[in-house]
């Protein structure tokens, strides 16, 4: 907040009676509210953009004709899905020019709770990234789950009023709002009461049900795909949040729906974007660069993933190069390609050509570790008898989160156990409970994953994050479990007769080492995952697996308590009855 000095202060700079701090010249700056590109000088003081006269400053930049662009906005992230710590995070997407994101930390908060959200409010707040934090509203995500904590509405109130928070995170529990679930809909009405954005997640919701949903004063979505949901929830009044991540792209199947009469609902984001696609193909200046290249008008599509995000979740002085506006912007060379020259946040550069400018260090925050607590696996924990012959297998699909259920026939050995060398195609899942030593084990069968030599597990398992691992034998698996004990947490495969992992060991979910470390050692798993252990290239394999664990995207998935049927929102036997 700015005190009367401190306006008086901005005043007297912006009318010229005072030096600026800086002048940027010979800049094309893109306004957001005309939709226009205007060539003019842009001053800069006490961190915010003072106005466009050529007045007297401190210093001078010359653009050399490049356009000025509000700071990026990411309108729905996890940080965890980068496997990064918030002071890492910023340092991989602040030369991509994001100086703004909403996070919703229900990952880490499945894992530690109220502590987990405090360690990224905290490590958060003084970063030259804006990071506002959403309140996670399922901890766990459903009462079918074996999560680390549980947090209610009198949790979460602690934290509501903090300027750091945009409102209550998605909240996925769809079948409990529209069913009138009392503990849903408190959540809800906290963030509604406290005067803060509501995220929506109801994928395939329409008709009454979506009515029912959106009635509540949840105001987002970011789960549609199909241009049949998208206008349904338009016309209800909901932003709808369009998503290109790592393993869900929505993009390229929404655009067509955006127009000029609704493209103001729309906004830009990643929801989950892992750390080497971030380094490979970049944060929100991809989607600007895929929009473009599909055909949406350059300024149009800058406005999406600056103004509108702004807007949709209060941010009153980001989104736009405009007087009193935080001095959050970017100068790229073109708007095509969109290379970022120089990203500056709060006036003062922090990234240029792609690198940081400043360093960043870790805030003193309480770092929630150890967090792997399983009990033994013994020789029969795996066991998976299928008396019918016939079973109820999850169907993966390219660049979908969306899983269906089919009924395949299956063989057996002479003890009746399922056997993945008797039934090519199909691959052995199982989720292990890690937060209490519970003994509890979901097994499952995947089709479309095609794992073959090894196994492939990961501490990341939305959103309860257990462990999950999927592998073509019992061995394999056993194999990779140890290891992410081991570990503390993160990523391991076995392929090939040799073991790899990844350690995540803040939380099972994050590392503070530096990403491009992390990036790299990651990237090389993934080529051997899909050349030694044969992945499909359609198939992004650590991403994917992780969300096999998740029980509200339709239609089967698994739990540590077993199949859950995510349409009936009740659990199924993995053998089906003839």
């Amino acid at each position: 907040m700015y005190d009367l000095e401190s306006i008086e202060n901005l005043v007297d700079m912006a009318a010229g009676r005072k030096p600026a701090d800086l002048l940027i010249c010979n800049a094309r700056v893109v306004d957001v509210f005309s939709g226009k590109i205007i060539e003019t000088p842009v001053s800069v003081g006490d961190g915010k953009i003072l106005g466009f006269a050529h007045t007297e400053a401190r210093r001078t930049i010359d653009a050399e004709g490049r356009y000025l662009l509000p700071g990026l906005i990411d309108a729905h992230i996890h940080i965890e899905s980068s496997m990064a710590s918030p002071t890492r995070f910023a340092e991989l997407v602040l030369p991509h020019g994001t100086t703004s994101v909403i996070a919703d930390p229900h990952e880490i908060a499945n894992v530690h709770g109220m502590d987990g959200i405090r360690y990224i409010l905290e490590n958060g707040r003084h970063l030259p990234l804006n990071i506002y934090i959403s309140l996670p509203s399922c901890v766990p995500a459903t009462p079918f789950e074996d999560s680390g904590a549980t947090l209610s509405a009198e949790d979460l109130e602690e934290l509501i009023d903090d300027p750091h928070v945009s409102g209550i995170g998605e909240v996925m529990n769809f079948p409990g709002v529209v069913a009138a679930d009392y503990d849903v809909l408190a959540k809800v009405q906290l963030g509604i009461s406290h005067g803060k954005t509501v995220d929506g997640h109801a994928p395939g919701l329409l008709g009454k049900d979506l009515d029912a949903y959106i009635v509540t004063g949840i105001t987002t979505t970011h789960e549609c795909s199909t241009l049949e949901e998208m206008e349904a929830n338009l016309q209800r009044g909901s932003y709808v949040l369009i998503r290109e991540g790592s393993a869900a792209k929505n993009l390229a199947a929404l655009l067509p729906g955006v127009t000029a009469a609704n493209a103001r609902r729309c906004a830009f984001c990643c929801d989950d974007r892992h750390t080497e696609d971030i380094v490979r193909e970049g944060h929100m200046d991809n989607h600007l660069r895929l929009a473009v290249s599909l055909g949406m008008d350059p300024v149009q599509a800058i406005t999406l993933c600056t103004l509108n995000a702004a807007e949709c979740f209060g941010l009153k002085n980001k989104g736009a190069i405009a007087p009193g506006r935080d001095a959050d912007f970017l100068l790229v060379d073109d708007l095509r390609d969109f290379r970022v020259h120089s990203v500056y946040a709060a006036g003062k550069m922090v990234a240029k050509d792609g690198q940081m400018t400043i360093q960043m260090a870790e805030a003193n925050a309480a770092t929630p570790a150890h967090s792997v607590h399983i009990a033994p696996l013994t020789e029969t924990t795996l066991d998976m008898p299928i008396s019918t012959g016939k079973a109820r297998v999850i169907l993966i699909q390219p660049h979908s989160l969306l899983t269906p259920q089919v009924i395949r026939s299956v063989h057996t050995d002479k003890a009746g156990l399922f056997q993945c060398a008797l039934n090519p195609g199909l691959t052995k899942l199982a989720v292990i409970e890690r937060h209490k030593a519970s003994g509890k084990i979901g097994l499952g069968l995947l089709e479309g994953y095609n794992l073959t030599g090894g196994a492939i597990g990961t501490t990341i398992a939305h959103d309860s994050h257990n462990i999950v691992v999927a592998g073509d034998s019992d061995d394999a698996i056993r194999t990779v479990v140890n290891e992410l004990k081991r570990i503390d947490g993160g990523v391991a495969m076995l392929a090939g007769g040799k073991l790899y992992s990844l350690s995540l060991p803040i939380a099972g979910l994050l590392s503070n080492e530096d990403p491009q470390k992390v990036a790299s050692t990651l990237g090389d798993m993934l080529h051997v995952a899909h050349r030694t252990l044969r992945i499909p290239e359609t198939v992004e394999p650590f991403m994917t697996l992780s969300f096999m664990a998740l029980p509200v995207i339709p239609e089967l998935k698994l739990t540590a308590r077993g199949l859950f049927n995510v349409n009936e929102f009740s659990f199924v036997d993995l053998a089906v009855e003839e």
